[in-house]
């Protein structure tokens, strides 16, 4: 229950509307409780000539306390019931900022699947206890304890007789809800696997059916939704056994009640309007503590997946802004890059460094000049370039920006100078001209409705980023033009076209540095050529970093590097690199062979 404490937070602004629902709650309580008086007064005024006019008007009375009852049993639903829905929204907008800060190491040891599990199903779990659970849990003591002391002004010894085998009911309240508690939770971690295998098989739709593994993968997930069944069918058990439990005790409570206030009737010790009272206030008394175990099961299942959540929260990226970050130099042209002695190594699932990917890479890249990194797979390339945009940290050594360490920079600051074109190029469920704005300043102010930018800046630029991205010709025979919807990550685009659009994102945000990582690799040669010569153009000014395993992407730039085995093999120009007949010269004698084989 514990777990549930970091809720508190998110009830205080709603202060006014939780004091208001409770107090509805309880005046609910306080006007059900006054209607067996009223039916007491009603049964033993029978006696008097004048009772059936008096049952009359208490009669009129117990409808109108019903009728006022209801209204507030309305709002105390419509306030607590409606406080738990904003409290949900409140918490899933908070994760998902929270998600938004944590690094590229955590996401690769999390999987996906069980980020969506808690930013649904236990979110679901976590609104009912913040809210109905407590209306109810409300309900059920300030009711009971009201029902007790009016069953105790009617008679202290049926009272006694009527509580004495709910006495139990605390010892199996705790028995049953520590194991509510610990099946929910399994539950809700089979449930993360769960949706983590129908994520992988949704978005590898394309692999799965090209190698025909549609029936294995759906016996796969049948055998896991079977298990996801049976541990349900454990948890369910277990709650069924809860309100029989409940009823059990209370049913005694009744039978005792019947019987030995049934012979206090009739020896006169109390009246019959009395007996009648007793019994609706014992019922009043009653069915809280039968809800008691569904209570308690929401408490539960709430505390279960809020500890889940809690694991979200407390996660912390390892890739932060300083608390005093240095600001760099004004410019209108591009930055000096550095390494210096960088070596790195992917963190592992446990945290720990791993291999070394990269290692004792020195180099330094002037402004405005273009680097090219070249090598064969896995030899570092992709490494190298997400230590530029601190996706990670290096492991030791430094990269700078213009002499500043980039853990020394604000985050946001130093990826606003930069474009960055990753090797998969993701595009989002929108309209390509959103696509393609996304990476401008306040893209999401200087878009219309449909996503398409609005401001002519804007649209000028977008023009101008897709012209250079070889994208004009693309977005002209789209339906809408740019305001055509992509479907999910641009399934409707081609592996080139998406890599285009990619390019063109980037150079839309006109950044001092633009980092392209194997970014020219699903397009045909001759608009690889055409995209190349547009770039030229469009990085005059700025610093380039571009990796490729294709030499024709590169062999422009002003300086270029050989990765080997996470080392630098060779460096120099094209030309020189060229005379060394080292491992260049026989990567590209290669390439252009392949090319020679292609073509014929």
């Amino acid at each position: 229950m514990r777990a549930l404490l970091r809720l508190l937070p998110y009830y205080r602004p709603y202060r006014a509307q939780v004091a208001w629902g409770l107090t509805s709650v309880m005046v609910s309580v306080v006007l059900q409780n006054t209607i067996p008086g009223f039916l007491r007064a009603a049964i033993d005024g029978f006696r008097d000539p004048n009772g059936p006019s008096v049952a009359i008007r208490i009669a009129g009375t117990m409808v109108g306390l019903s009728l006022v009852t209801m209204v507030f049993r309305y709002l105390m639903r419509e306030l607590l019931n409606g406080l738990s829905r904003r409290i949900e929204n409140d918490l899933r907008n908070d994760l998902f900022a929270h998600l938004a800060t944590l690094d590229a190491a955590w996401f690769g040891r999390t999987r996906t699947g069980e980020i969506m599990a808690r930013l649904t199903n236990d979110l679901g779990a976590v609104r009912l206890a913040a809210g109905p659970a407590i209306m109810y849990l409300t309900n059920t003591i300030f009711g009971g304890v009201l029902a007790f002391v009016f069953m105790m002004r009617i008679s202290p010894r049926l009272t006694a007789v009527a509580v004495l085998p709910m006495i139990a009911l605390p010892l199996v309240m705790m028995k049953l809800g520590r194991a509510v508690h610990d099946r929910f939770e399994a539950v809700q971690k089979h449930f993360g696997e769960l949706t983590t295998r129908a994520q992988e098989n949704l978005s590898g739709v394309r692999i799965v059916r090209a190698y025909r593994q549609e029936h294995a993968e759906s016996q796969r997930f049948g055998a896991m939704s079977d298990e996801y069944v049976r541990l349900n069918v454990r948890l369910a058990t277990l709650y069924s056994l809860m309100n029989p439990a409940f009823t059990v005790l209370a049913g005694l409570g009744t039978a005792a009640v019947l019987w030995i206030g049934g012979g206090m009737v009739i020896d006169g010790t109390i009246s019959v309007g009395a007996f009648v009272a007793f019994g609706f206030y014992l019922s009043n008394l009653t069915w809280p503590l039968i809800a008691l175990g569904w209570v308690t099961n929401l408490f539960q299942r709430g505390a279960a997946s809020m500890a889940r959540l809690n694991d979200l929260f407390n996660a912390q990226p390892t890739i932060v802004s300083p608390a005093s970050p240095r600001a760099l130099p004004v410019t209108s042209g591009g930055r000096a890059i550095e390494y210096r002695h960088v070596t790195f190594a992917y963190p592992t699932a446990t945290g720990d460094a791993g291999r070394d990917i990269l290692r004792d890479i020195s180099f330094t890249i002037p402004a405005g000049g273009t680097l090219g990194v070249v090598g064969a797979t896995g030899s570092g390339k992709t490494a190298l370039l997400e230590l530029l945009t601190r996706v990670y940290d290096t492991t030791s050594g430094e990269v700078l920006v213009d002499g500043v360490p980039v853990r020394e920079l604000d985050l946001g600051a130093l990826r606003q100078e930069i474009g960055f074109v990753p090797q998969e190029s993701l595009l989002f469920g929108e309209t390509i001209g959103m696509n393609l704005a996304y990476g401008e300043t306040d893209a999401t102010d200087a878009t219309n409705a449909t996503g398409t930018p609005a401001t002519d800046k804007s649209d000028e630029t977008i023009r101008w980023a897709a012209d250079v991205a070889q994208l004009t010709e693309t977005i002209a025979e789209l339906p809408a033009g740019l305001d055509t919807m992509l479907g999910e990550r641009g399934i409707n685009l081609s592996g080139g076209q998406k890599q285009r659009a990619a390019i063109a994102r980037a150079l839309a945000r006109r950044p001092s540095i633009v980092v392209l990582d194997d970014a020219l690799s699903s397009v045909d040669t001759q608009t690889e050529a055409a995209i190349l010569h547009g770039l030229r153009s469009a990085l005059t000014a700025r610093t380039a970093v571009i990796a490729s395993h294709r030499i024709t992407a590169i062999r422009e730039a002003t300086h270029i590097i050989v990765l080997d085995d996470g080392r630098i093999a060779e460096s120099g120009t094209h030309e020189s690199l060229l005379a060394l007949r080292g491992k260049y010269w026989t990567l590209l004698n290669r390439q252009q062979l392949e090319d020679a084989v292609e073509a014929a």
